[in-house]
């Protein structure tokens, strides 16, 4: 197992920097007018260099003025330091933006999938037990909602209910108005009350797939051969599924949750925004839209590493929870 996982680490090098290559060669094809655009921002400052100076200085910094290859080493070089530059939206290291948001958007990942699991799973096998009854009918309904419902227009109802009709909810935002009066259990809870609806959009849309996959591969173990054999020398129905059937259900449910993990710490984009947490979807957002090249580069690296990382935790994952996995 230890010689197959540096494989796969030192496969998984090789495709990230093929992966950062080609976004910084995407990256190098954006219009040239964002450099131009900072450096007279930059230039117009009290006391600052002139424009032709800090437009000379951008380039240089990101390996704009010269071929691709060289450019993207100089990028390279930098990043193995750990200097990504400094954002252009927020006018503070790449570095130090990101570790400021990122932890918005594991609180909204991790609580959404410990929902996520503990809803499908439960579901998907119950919906299976009762095949073709109203319960598994209503659970595969409430699948295919879950997995048809774009996220901008659930969470748009969302607020329409609960924050315009009902006003439970402020309609968007991190905290509320009052944040600096309140104590710190005063605190806590009104974040905790701006995270209930975008918390519900993320569950709500995920649920689906885990939901349908679950049913799915439940209702193929139950039709296996030991499973009539431990229903045949009158094992209980409950040890039937849960010690027999769950256990080899598992394994398309390992390739999902060895997906999800890395995403705790990708962000919600579309959710982030529409709610307007301050987490890396939102942030990395601006950036995008406001061409802060240095700020973009490092978060779709790091989306491109956290992908390979799924990857790699699925496939240690399946030797885990299938025994008739092996790895020479």
């Amino acid at each position: 197992m230890g010689k197959y996982i540096l494989k796969r680490l030192l496969l998984c090098l090789l495709l990230l920097f093929l992966a950062s290559f080609i976004i910084y060669t995407i990256m190098r094809f954006l219009p040239t007018s964002y450099v131009e655009t900072q450096a007279r921002q930059l230039a117009s400052l009290p006391g600052a260099k002139s424009y032709s100076e800090w437009l000379e200085q951008l380039n240089a910094k990101y390996g704009m003025d010269v071929g691709i290859l060289k450019g993207y080493s100089i990028w390279l070089s930098h990043a193995f330091q750990g200097d990504f530059g400094d954002s252009w939206q927020f006018n503070v290291p790449v570095t130090e933006k990101f570790s400021e948001v990122i932890w918005d958007s594991f609180t909204l990942g991790a609580i959404s999938l410990i929902l996520q699991v503990l809803i499908s799973v439960p579901l998907g096998i119950l919906a299976a037990r009762k095949q073709y009854s109203k319960t598994d009918y209503s659970v595969t309904v409430l699948a295919l909602l879950g997995i048809s419902l774009p996220t901008f227009f659930f969470a748009t109802i969302l607020k329409l209910v609960f924050s315009v009709w009902l006003g439970w909810f402020d309609l968007y935002g991190k905290v509320g108005r009052y944040y600096e009066q309140l104590d710190a259990i005063g605190k806590f809870f009104d974040v905790a009350a701006h995270y209930v609806l975008p918390i519900m959009t993320l569950t709500i849309i995920s649920i689906g797939s885990l939901m349908r996959y679950t049913r799915t591969n439940m209702l193929e173990v139950l039709n296996s051969d030991y499973i009539r054999t431990a229903r045949a020398k009158g094992l209980p129905e409950k040890r039937v599924i849960n010690h027999h059937a769950f256990r080899n259900t598992l394994i398309p449910i390992v390739t999902i949750l060895g997906g999800s993990l890395p995403g705790l710490f990708a962000g919600a984009m579309v959710t982030e925004t529409l709610f307007q947490i301050p987490g890396i979807g939102y942030t990395s957002y601006l950036a995008i839209r406001s061409g802060d090249i240095p700020f973009t580069m490092f978060y779709m690296t790091f989306l491109a590493a956290l992908t390979l990382l799924g990857t790699l935790i699925a496939d240690i994952l399946y030797a885990v929870v299938d025994p008739r996995v092996r790895i020479s």
